[in-house]
C-alpha cells in the first residue's frame, strides 16, 4: 500500500499493493339549445342606483345593460365554435403575470355574481378564465430528509411533463433535502425553472409546540407557517404534498384561483375518507370538522388575503382552544386547517375531487372520476402507497411508475415563446460546446467533458458519525448496473463509511432501489452514501464519477479504488499487477512481499496505484472517458504537485475477475477510440507542461521512452 506526501506539508497519502401516460385533459364545452338572460343588478349595484336620480339613474342602468349585453354575445361567440383538440391552445383572453390583479380577481368580493352569465341551468360551460402563455406558476413543498426527497422527484416529473409554463419551486426543507436538491436541480438545467429553498430548521419553533401523533412529524405541521415563510410579495401557491402525482397541467389547476370569491382563501377538496365523521372505530374522536372535512394534500393558497385576514393569529388561536381537549393532533396541519374552517366555512372554495383523488384507507375516491379523463391528481396518501386498495389502483399504479422510471432528460425541453432569466451556467456551457468543432473527429469525446450530468445525491438513507481521533477514511468507487452485484463483497470487506457513485438510466436507478432494498447485507449498513448520475451520451463518464463520489466524503481521508477490487480480506491469493505490470511496476512486489515498514517509490510512465490521500487532493480530469488513461493521469497530477508515493506494508487489494466492459471492448475494437485517446493524452501532458513548468518535461520524455 503506498503512503503519499505533499511537498513540506506532508500529506500522508496511500495507495494499495494490488493483490399510459393519459393525453392532458380538456373540458369540452358543448351546448344544445341554450337562453342566455343578463343577470340583474347586484344588491351593491341597486343600492348605488337608489343614490342617483333622473337621468343619472338611467345613464347607469343602460351602461349596465350595453355591458352585460356585450358578454352574452362574447358568450355566445364562445360557444358557437367547434369543439377543440386535445392539443389546442385555450384563448389567451389577456397578458397577465402572477403579482398583477386580474379582471376576475378584481371583481372578486359581494358583486362577483355581475360577471358571471347564466347558460340554462348549468353554470359549467361558461368558459372558465385562461392563465396567461408565460405567467410563472408557483409551487410549494416541503420536503425533508433522504426518502422525502427521493419521492418528490417523481411529482416534479409528472408536473414538468404536462406543464406549458414558467414554474417556480419553493422547498421548505431541512439541510438534508436541501442539499440533495439543489444539487439535483442544479444539473438537471430545465428551462424555466427556478427554484428556491427555505430553511425549516429556522421554522420549527414556529410549529413545535404542537403536539403531534402524525408519522410526518414536525415538518407534517409546516404548512400552517407557509404565509410567513415564502416572500411577502407572492400572492398565490399551490401547495402540494410529496406523495402526489399529476395527469395534467398543473396551469389548469392555477387557474381556479380567478373562481375564489368573496373571502374565500384556501382551495381545498372534500375528503374522500370517513376520519373526520368519527365513525371509523369504537371511540374514534377526530378534530372537529365541518361535514367530511377537507384533505390538505393539494391546497391553493391566496397568501395575500390571508396574511390581511391575520392567519397567523387565527391558526394560532383555534390550535390553542382544541389541544385543551384533544392533547395532540393525529392528520397534522390538517387537523389545524379544518378546525379553523369549522369555525370560518366562508374562508374556502371547495374543488372538485379529482383535483385531489386520495388513495388511503377507507376512502371514496372512486366516485370522484368516471374514466381517465376525470383524473387530474392523484394523491398516494396511504402508509401501503402502491399497495393501497382500491379496484383501479393497478391503472394508478402504472401511472405512478411511468414517471418513476421516465427519463428526466427528456423533461429539459425549452418554453418557445415565453422569456426567460438568463442562467449564467447554462449560458456558459452553451458558449464552450459552440465553440467546440463539430467537424473534429473526437468531437464526441471533448463534448463530453463539458455534458452536465443530472445528479442526485444520496439517494438512500445516509448515516455517519465522524471518528474523534479524525484519522477515518472513506472508500470512493463508481460503478454501472452491471457491476451491481459486487456491492454487497464490497460491504462485507470495508466496514468503514463508503462513497459511490452510480451511472444509471431513471429505469435502472429504480431497479438499484428494489436490489439495495432487498438486501440484508446493504440494508444493514447506514454509512454507504450512494450517488446516482444519470445516464447520458455515449461514453462512460468514469472520471466525472470519480468526482462526484470525492466531492462527498466527509472523512480526512479518501481510499480511491474501483467498484471490481476488494480491500484485503483473509488471505491474499491473487494480484492484478500480473495483467497490468507497467501500471503497478514501481510498487516494486518483490520488495513489498518481505516489507515491514512503509518505503517510498518514484513515479514512472503508466503507473496507476490504488491510493489513499487526503480529502482536499486533486480531482480526476474530466477529458478522460470510458477506457484508458483515467487513473494515470490522475496519479501524474499527483505527482506534479510534489506528492510522495509510499507504500505501506501487509495491505492489499483483491481484484476481482468480471466480462470485459463495454468501453474496453469500443477501445480494442475501434481504431478512432485509440486515435482520440492519444490525443487527449496529449493535450493533457501539454496542459501539464503549461502548468507545471520545466517540472512536468519528465511527463513528455517518460511517454516518449515507454
Amino acid at each position: 500500500m503506498l503512503g503519499m506526501c505533499r511537498g513540506r506539508r506532508k500529506f500522508l497519502a496511500a495507495s494499495l499493493a494490488l493483490l399510459f401516460i393519459p393525453a392532458l385533459t380538456w373540458l369540452y364545452l358543448s351546448v344544445g339549445s341554450f337562453q342566455v338572460k343578463p343577470l340583474p343588478l347586484s344588491p351593491l349595484e341597486a343600492q348605488s342606483s337608489t343614490l342617483v336620480g333622473g337621468a343619472g339613474e338611467r345613464q347607469a342602468l343602460e351602461l349596465r345593460v350595453r355591458a352585460v349585453e356585450e358578454e352574452n354575445r362574447a358568450l355566445r361567440r364562445e360557444l358557437s365554435r367547434p369543439p377543440r383538440s386535445p392539443s389546442a391552445r385555450l384563448p389567451n383572453s389577456s397578458h397577465r403575470g402572477n403579482q398583477s390583479r386580474t379582471h376576475s380577481e378584481e371583481g372578486t368580493g359581494d358583486n362577483e355574481g355581475q360577471k358571471a352569465a347564466a347558460v340554462g341551468n348549468s353554470s359549467d360551460c361558461v368558459q372558465q378564465p385562461v392563465v396567461d402563455k408565460c405567467e410563472t406558476i408557483h409551487v410549494a413543498i416541503v420536503c425533508a430528509g433522504y426518502n422525502a426527497s427521493r419521492d418528490v422527484v417523481t411529482l416534479v416529473k409528472s408536473v414538468l411533463f404536462h406543464r406549458r409554463n414558467p414554474l417556480h419551486f419553493h422547498f421548505i426543507t431541512d439541510s438534508i433535502a436541501q442539499q440533495i436538491l439543489s444539487s439535483l436541480f442544479h444539473t438537471w438545467m430545465v428551462p424555466a425553472v427556478k427554484v428556491d429553498f427555505y430553511d425549516a430548521d429556522e421554522l420549527k419553533s414556529e410549529v413545535s409546540w404542537i403536539p403531534n401523533k402524525h408519522y410526518s412529524g414536525i415538518y407534517g405541521l409546516m404548512k400552517l407557517v407557509l404565509t410567513k415563510t415564502l416572500p411577502s410579495d407572492l400572492q398565490r401557491v399551490i401547495v402540494l404534498d410529496t406523495d402526489i402525482t399529476f395527469a395534467t397541467d398543473i396551469a389548469e389547476l392555477w387557474a381556479v384561483f380567478h373562481k375564489f370569491k368573496g373571502q374565500q382563501v384556501l382551495g381545498l377538496v372534500e375528503n374522500q375518507s370517513d376520519w373526520y365523521l368519527g365513525n371509523l372505530w369504537k371511540n374514534h374522536r377526530p378534530w372537529p370538522a365541518l361535514g367530511r372535512g377537507f384533505n390538505t394534500g393539494v391546497i391553493l393558497l391566496l397568501l395575500d388575503r390571508l396574511r390581511k385576514l391575520r392567519w397567523e393569529q387565527m391558526w394560532r388561536l383555534t390550535a390553542e382552544r382544541e389541544l385543551m381537549s384533544m392533547l395532540s393532533t393525529s392528520l397534522a396541519d390538517q387537523d389545524i386547517f379544518n378546525a379553523v374552517i369549522k369555525q370560518n366555512p366562508f374562508l374556502v372554495h371547495q374543488l372538485p375531487c379529482f383535483w385531489n383523488v386520495q388513495l388511503s384507507d377507507h376512502t371514496r375516491s372512486e366516485k370522484c372520476y368516471k374514466d381517465v379523463s376525470d383524473l387530474k391528481v392523484i394523491h398516494w396518501n396511504s402508509p401501503k402507497k402502491l399497495r393501497v386498495k382500491n379496484k383501479h389502483v393497478e391503472f394508478f399504479r402504472n401511472l405512478y411508475l411511468t414517471f418513476l422510471e421516465y427519463d428526466g432528460n427528456l423533461l429539459r425541453r425549452e418554453l418557445f415563446g415565453c422569456p426567460s432569466e438568463a442562467d449564467h451556467n447554462s449560458e456558459n456551457l452553451q458558449k464552450t460546446l459552440s465553440e467546440l468543432d463539430e467537424d473534429d473527429p473526437c468531437y464526441e469525446f471533448r463534448r463530453e467533458r463539458f455534458t452536465v450530468h443530472r445528479t442526485h445525491l444520496y439517494f438512500l438513507h445516509y448515516e455517519y458519525e465522524p471518528s474523534s481521533d479524525n484519522t477515518d477514511v472513506t472508500l470512493v468507487a463508481q460503478l454501472s448496473m452491471d457491476r451491481l452485484q459486487m456491492l454487497e463483497a464490497i460491504c462485507k470487506h470495508w466496514e468503514g463509511p463508503i462513497s459511490l457513485a452510480l451511472y444509471l438510466s431513471d429505469a435502472e436507478a429504480q431497479q438499484f432501489l428494489r436490489y439495495a432494498q432487498g438486501s440484508e447485507v446493504l440494508m444493514s449498513r447506514g454509512n454507504v452514501g450512494y450517488h446516482i448520475v444519470y445516464k447520458e451520451g455515449q461514453f462512460y463518464p468514469v472520471n466525472l464519477l470519480r468526482n462526484v463520489a470525492m466531492r462527498q466524503v466527509n472523512t480526512p481521508y479518501m481510499f480511491l479504488s474501483d467498484i471490481d477490487f476488494l480491500p484485503m480480506y483473509g488471505l491474499y491469493e491473487y494480484l492484478r499487477y500480473h495483467v497490468w505490470t507497467k501500471g503497478h511496476a514501481p510498487t516494486n512486489f518483490a520488495k513489498w512481499r518481505t516489507a515491514t515498514t512503509p518505503y517510498r517509490v518514484q513515479w514512472e510512465a503508466d503507473f496507476e496505484p490504488y491510493v489513499m490521500v487526503r480529502r482536499d487532493s486533486p480531482e480526476y480530469d474530466r477529458r478522460f472517458v470510458g477506457f484508458g488513461w483515467n487513473k494515470v493521469a490522475h496519479i501524474m497530477e499527483l505527482d506534479a504537485q510534489e506528492y510522495e508515493f509510499v507504500v505501506l506494508p501487509n495491505a492489499y487489494m483483491i481484484h476481482m475477475p468480471h466480462a470485459p466492459s463495454f468501453d474496453i471492448t469500443k477501445f480494442r475494437s475501434n481504431k478512432q477510440y485509440r486515435v482520440c485517446l492519444k490525443t487527449l493524452k496529449e493535450e493533457f501532458q501539454q496542459n501539464m507542461s503549461r502548468r507545471y513548468g520545466f517540472a512536468a518535461l519528465k511527463y513528455m520524455t517518460a511517454e516518449n521512452n515507454s
